[in-house]
């Protein structure tokens, strides 16, 4: 398999919820680092996964949706707890629809909140 990686980073606010996690139950801010890798079996006519600068705009209009916001007054969260695993799958379909990989092979979402922390998603296509 072959794999093409490109990672951003920004800062988005948001607060849990159904639960009591002490100060995570409050609105704070994170600086999040998304990554975001394909991996294809077979590379295109230009030896490319996915152009890397297809990939840089579709990262690049993700995260300016999402920067700066509270995650918890955006639509794609609504009745959802914010936690990093809802926003890697969110961030997963969101990415995958604009960049549009050709062929087959597997679409990887980490999106990191801290330095040790991070969540994943992983989707086929």
């Amino acid at each position: 398999m072959y794999t093409v990686a490109v990672s951003k980073d920004f800062i988005a606010n948001h607060y849990l919820i159904g639960g009591d996690w002490g100060h995570e139950n409050f609105p704070h801010a994170h600086q999040y680092v998304l990554e975001l890798a394909i991996e294809t079996p077979a590379l295109d006519k230009h030896g490319y996964c996915v152009d890397i600068v297809a990939i840089e705009a579709a990262l690049n209009d993700v995260v300016t949706y999402f920067r700066d916001s509270m995650l918890n007054d955006k639509p794609e969260f609504a009745g959802l707890n914010p936690s990093i695993e809802h926003f890697s799958r969110i961030l997963c379909e969101r990415l995958l629809a604009q960049v549009n990989p050709p062929g087959t092979g597997t679409f990887n979402i980490k999106l990191w909140e801290n330095a040790t922390c991070w969540a994943g998603y992983r989707k086929s296509f």
